[in-house]
């Protein structure tokens, strides 16, 4: 078993270099910071956390090529490879459409865009020239990294839908799909089996994490308003996919994103996350976590990843994940 933990951008950088280093010392293996728009940015606290731990991998979750051009993805991650001394993963996907709006970026061609970039990666990081002549990427034969990399960073693909889902198991070395509510994990994997089938690939190579969200705390109420939080900020951007199976619709995130964002008041958005709603991740103590991933396990996940909100005290959480459930798995796994 593998076992990750993923940190929304929403904090001080201090934060991370101690919860880094708190999952470093409870056994995780993986370190992952998103970069979502108008929060901090994730290349410089992993550069923060690369130099504060020593064994546990780093990794963002996730850039995207229409804010950040793939020339400077391919730099951002050479780099973090160099200071990190061979532990950065990079995660890439398409971004959240709902958010690109917010500077002015249509999602153009979101597959077309994820996969061209990871062929331009690929290259760029194993030391050669940019394919020249894509559909969303054309460049110049000037287009090389001046620098070798340490290795071939693994690039992971997060994912929402069917057909990114299908893109992990065509070309990518490991996948972030979403798992909300946790057992969506059994309608995404035949997605990225068929990603596999088509390329002739063995799935047993490419690292699948079970990414859910959780809120654990021994006071459930207080867990529970942690969970509302990331719900009544996240939900309006998730995919159709995600929400049809949370039995909800983008219409019923509307006044809940009107409040968040127009009316900027997070108490009102939060009582107005439904039951249905909170299907989305796990809330509850240690005992409660293990009793739903239990069934993650049993249908086959071999990386847990563990996703914010995580608790009301996330550092808390993140011992408590590691005294108690990440023993569990390695266990029983």
């Amino acid at each position: 078993m593998k076992f990750s933990l993923r940190l929304n951008n929403d904090r001080p950088v201090s934060e991370y270099v101690t919860l880094a280093q708190a999952a470093e010392k409870a056994g995780f293996d993986q370190f992952w910071v998103s970069h979502d728009l108008f929060l901090r940015g994730a290349p410089v606290i992993l550069a923060a956390v690369a130099q504060a731990t020593e064994r546990i991998e780093i990794g963002t979750c996730i850039v995207n090529p229409y804010t950040m051009n793939p020339a400077e993805i391919a730099m951002m991650a050479a780099t973090l490879e160099e200071l990190s001394g061979g532990r950065f993963n990079l995660g890439l996907g398409a971004g959240a459409g709902e958010f690109l709006k917010w500077v002015g970026i249509s999602q153009d061609k979101p597959l077309t865009a994820v996969i061209e970039t990871i062929k331009v990666l690929n290259a760029l990081l194993s030391g050669k020239p940019a394919p020249l002549d894509g559909e969303f990427l054309q460049w110049d034969n000037e287009a090389y990294l001046r620098f070798a990399p340490l290795r071939r960073i693994p690039i992971y693909i997060g994912a929402m839908s069917p057909n990114m889902l299908r893109a992990i198991g065509e070309i990518a070395d490991g996948g972030l799909p979403l798992l909300f509510p946790p057992e969506h994990y059994e309608t995404v994997m035949p997605l990225i089996r068929e990603g596999v089938e088509r390329s002739g690939r063995d799935l047993d190579e490419i690292d699948i994490a079970a990414c859910i969200w959780c809120s654990v705390d021994d006071d459930r109420i207080a867990a529970e308003d942690a969970l509302r939080e990331k719900i009544a900020y996240y939900g309006h951007a998730l995919s159709p996919m995600i929400w049809e199976r949370l039995g909800v619709t983008r219409e019923d995130f509307n006044e809940i994103e009107r409040a968040m964002v127009v009316e900027r008041d997070n108490e009102k958005a939060k009582r107005l996350v439904t039951p249905a709603m909170l299907r989305i991740g796990i809330v509850g103590d240690t005992h409660d976590l293990i009793e739903r991933l239990e069934g993650l396990v049993a249908m086959g996940a071999q990386h847990l990843s563990f996703g914010p909100p995580l608790g009301p005290n996330t550092l808390a959480a993140v011992e408590a994940l590691g005294r108690d459930v990440l023993p569990h798995f390695r266990k029983n796994g």
